[in-house]
């Protein structure tokens, strides 16, 4: 897995040591309990990706590919909530109510918000094409992730009622202390899942004392991996007394994850926080300022430039390597992204292209730049430039989409600019690299679950199997992506039989070419398998003979997706369990039941037990 530290034998590890934390008692017993059972669903899932023959690919250089880095993010969300989750139930089950300020209480509740949230985003954005996941994993997954959506509902605005009674009695000045020193007690793994060779030792970042909990220590993206180091310093040796000595401006510091923030905002009470960390605060019901207490009159986010561009200086001057996606001249930065976008208005033919193709550019190198253009105004703009009749103009504009798409926030501001109808238009009528970005970018939109729904309504899927059937190789792939995204909502299936998917997936199990694209076609044969007209239309094109040779010679996972999709299709149906046995499918399906997959071994036995007693039937 490119450039995520953890593997899925050390993440296995993680949830093991969750599952052995004890949950029995205190104040947030139940949460503590809660939490570690929906953790424990994710064990079959780890395991099939341990064992899947599938990495994630470095970035390749066209702007397509760069979705991969949307793929890698959802493995470092998991791992990043698995790790924070078990130091989370380390501190809370140790947590005492009479010991502690009902702050500390208020922040312990905020963390399993936070947890919650990593978590259910990870899951939401699991590329199952990918590794294949079985339908049974699948729906433990999902099962997880439904449970988890309800407990962030549950949770709610952060309130302070269920400690009021425990906390009621007074107090000692400094008991609110005690927490934070049983939390700098729990022993950190940032080194212990990071390769020692070829790598060089990064000095720890200066730390401002503080009483209060960090919610960066359990919920921060870069936690217990390299880039936590990175995203906030890096010392030389010689250097390295100095930095012991060295305190960071109270001021440069989130006061949420007592963090050097990377891109601060203000607030309307005049406060400045960390981006993401606020907006998680706001987003999770909250309406006043975590820090003054004071009512939100609004909930705009106003960079700030100034402190941004100090905090930089800062850095600079004390040989410190400046957070994540700083950039040393930030303000030029934006001024110069905020003249990209007026070009982008221009009459000028010429102009308009120099500045997409800059935007494209940018977009492409880091989710900060992301940030920056979509801030300036870009999307709706990009937008209305997907139905400009220049090709060279409409190629550019969908490619800077597909890049902006990347970034979690943009998502709902392209859905929200109505870029769902243009993007489908070029789809349907667009050059071939227009389309091919095109359906990368109805794949990215889709990971988030109502964009499902809207995309699959808009006419989207006809356009996505028409490209997957008369695509170049790499719009083949691109559409087959998008068509599996959208389909995994059930009211998608239809319109995608409708739609004629199944005769050119079953066209393609028999390809035999160096393109071949039977690993695809399986996959999303295998989420349709469930829907009767999906079977229908699989029977009518003829799908079994292609399912059993399959069976016999190919890779584990398309073997193993090959028995679903047969047992989807005959497990009710005598007459097909009789054609699947005169086609030679007995001896494949016992070999599969001795030496398949843990999914292939059930389904080949299903198969074989249905078949036993079918023929006895006859007798």
């Amino acid at each position: 897995m490119a450039g995520v530290a953890v593997s899925p034998a050390s993440l296995l590890d993680v949830i093991a040591e969750i599952a052995e934390i004890s949950a029995n008692t205190g104040v947030f017993k139940k949460d503590c309990a809660d939490l570690a059972r929906r953790v424990c669903l994710l064990t079959h899932l780890v395991e099939e990706i341990r064992d899947s023959p599938q990495t994630l690919t470095e970035e390749e250089s066209d702007a397509s590919s760069s979705l991969v880095s949307c793929e890698c993010d959802w493995w470092s969300d998991l791992v990043v909530g698995l790790q924070a989750a078990k130091r989370l139930l380390s501190a809370a089950t140790c947590f005492q109510a009479r010991e502690s300020s009902e702050g500390a209480a208020k922040r312990i509740s905020f963390q399993f918000q936070c947890v919650t949230w990593k978590l259910e985003k990870a899951l939401g954005n699991l590329p199952y094409d990918r590794y294949n996941i079985s339908d049974e994993v699948r729906e433990h997954v999902e099962l997880a992730r439904l449970q988890l959506r309800r407990a962030m509902q549950r949770y709610g605005s952060l309130n302070s009622k269920k400690f009021s009674t425990a906390l009621s009695e007074p107090m000692e000045k400094d008991a609110s202390r005690k927490l934070t020193e049983k939390l700098v007690c729990i022993p950190e793994t940032i080194h212990s899942n990071i390769p020692s060779s070829d790598e060089k030792k990064l000095e720890s970042p200066p730390r401002r004392k503080s009483s209060s909990v960090s919610l960066a220590f359990f919920l921060s993206k870069d936690a217990d991996n390299e880039r936590l180091e990175k995203a906030i310093t890096k010392t030389n040796d010689d250097d390295s007394k100095k930095s012991d000595n060295l305190t960071i401006p109270e001021d440069f510091l989130c006061p949420i994850s007592l963090e050097l923030m990377k891109d601060p905002v203000i607030v309307s009470t005049g406060q400045t926080y960390e981006r993401s960390y606020i907006q998680r605060w706001i987003d999770c019901g909250n309406l006043r300022c975590p820090k003054t207490q004071q009512k939100l009159g609004n909930f705009a986010l106003t960079p700030n430039y100034v402190l941004r561009s100090l905090i930089s200086q800062w850095c600079t001057k004390h040989n410190i390597e400046q957070p994540g996606g700083y950039t040393k001249n930030c303000e030029g930065e934006v001024s110069k992204i905020r003249a990209l976008v007026r070009k982008l208005s221009t009459r000028s033919l010429q102009d308009r292209r120099t500045a997409l193709s800059e935007i494209r550019s940018l977009s492409k190198r880091s989710s900060d730049n992301r940030i920056l253009i979509a801030e300036a105004g870009a999307i709706p703009i990009l937008v209305k430039l997907l139905t400009s009749e220049d090709v060279e103009t409409q190629e550019k504009a969908v490619t800077c989409v597909l890049n902006l798409s990347i970034y979690e926030s943009n998502k709902e501001l392209i859905m929200l600019a109505g870029a769902v109808t243009s993007i489908v238009q070029v789809l349907r009528a667009g050059t071939e690299e227009a389309k091919e970005n095109a359906a990368a970018t109805l794949f990215s939109l889709s990971l988030a679950d109502e964009n499902k729904i809207i995309i699959g309504a808009s006419g989207a899927i006809p356009a996505l199997v028409n490209l997957l059937e008369n695509g170049s190789v790499r719009g083949k792939k691109d559409a087959a992506t998008a068509l599996f995204n959208l389909c995994i909502y059930e009211g998608n299936k239809g319109r995608a039989v409708r739609a004629g998917v199944v005769n050119p997936l079953v066209k393609m199990l028999s390809d035999t070419s160096s393109h071949r694209m039977v690993t695809e076609a399986l996959t999303i044969l295998s989420v349709l398998a469930g829907n009767q007209d999906a079977k229908t239309a699989m029977l009518r094109a003829n799908a079994i003979p292609c399912l059993i040779a399959l069976l016999q010679k190919d890779q584990p996972r398309n073997r193993e997706n090959a028995a679903a999709i047969l047992f989807a299709i005959c497990k009710r149906d005598k007459e097909k369990l009789i054609l699947i046995g005169k086609l030679g499918a007995v001896v494949p399906l016992m070999e599969l039941s001795r030496d398949g997959t843990e999914r292939a071994k059930r389904k080949a036995s299903s198969l074989l037990e249905l078949l036993r007693k079918s023929s006895q039937k006859l007798c």
